[in-house]
């Protein structure tokens, strides 16, 4: 069950494939996503991480299109990756820097200084509730607050597309809880998020999900309509758990 097309789109990814020698690990993904919350929800192994490294052009591949803002990432990938903000896995602050010192840097990578770069930092923290923490340094916080530094860092050129590797690896309940719900906000506000993740309980009844499996999309709608009144727990384990 694949969704038409999304014309809105603000992601686009068409016919992509690719494969580890001689091992397929995504199979003709297609997908297009608008504004709002997109999860993409799979097993360990389904092929997430393997679709971020060629969103985000760690990986690439002769097999398939990816559309951002409607760059093709393949012909215009400094316009494409301009406008996606990333999170990924595993975490990539300075411990020796201040929170406000890690989003500074990060905006002088993006040609930001002065007082614009200031503002965003500031703007971007507020966002995430990490306005009074911004002088404390990265070391200090606990996971949670580390993440939502992340998240703001990657809020600072203003993309159009934000992407977030299984963001809440290694966090408690509260933490996960707290910032799911910051992003769904984001989304709420107006922004593309490409949220992965194999725990359902991160997904809200309007999200759009994606469903990877073994390398193959096998769903692809509003999270409530494709459940029914299956809890969706119980969905994906139908669709993605070991055969009788």
């Amino acid at each position: 069950m694949i969704a038409d097309d999304v014309t809105t789109a603000a992601l686009e990814v068409r016919n992509l494939s690719f494969s580890y020698g001689p091992k397929r690990a995504l199979a003709d993904v297609n997908f297009a996503i608008p504004p709002g919350f997109t999860a993409l929800l799979g097993p360990n192994g389904a092929g997430k991480s393997t679709l971020f490294a060629l969103l985000t052009r760690l990986f690439t591949s002769a097999d398939g299109t990816i559309t951002i803002a409607g760059h093709d990432l393949s012909r215009q990938p400094r316009h494409a990756l301009a406008e996606m903000g990333v999170v990924f896995q595993q975490s990539t602050l300075d411990l020796d820097l201040t929170v406000k010192q890690n989003l500074l840097y990060f905006a002088a990578l993006h040609g930001l200084s002065g007082r614009d770069a200031a503002q965003r930092a500031e703007t971007a923290l507020a966002r995430l509730n990490m306005a009074e923490r911004a002088d404390e340094k990265v070391r200090n916080l606990n996971g949670g607050h580390r993440r939502r530094t992340e998240i703001a860092r990657a809020l600072l050129h203003d993309p159009q597309v934000l992407l977030l590797d299984e963001p809440t690896v290694g966090l408690d309940a509260a933490a996960r809880a707290a910032i799911t719900q910051h992003v769904h906000d984001l989304a709420h506000d107006g922004m593309t998020v490409l949220w992965a993740t194999h725990l359902s309980d991160e997904i809200q009844d309007d999200d759009h999900l994606l469903i990877l499996h073994q390398g193959q999309l096998l769903r692809d709608g509003n999270v409530s309509k494709l459940r029914g009144k299956t809890p969706l727990s119980n969905y994906f384990l139908t669709l993605t758990g070991p055969k009788p």
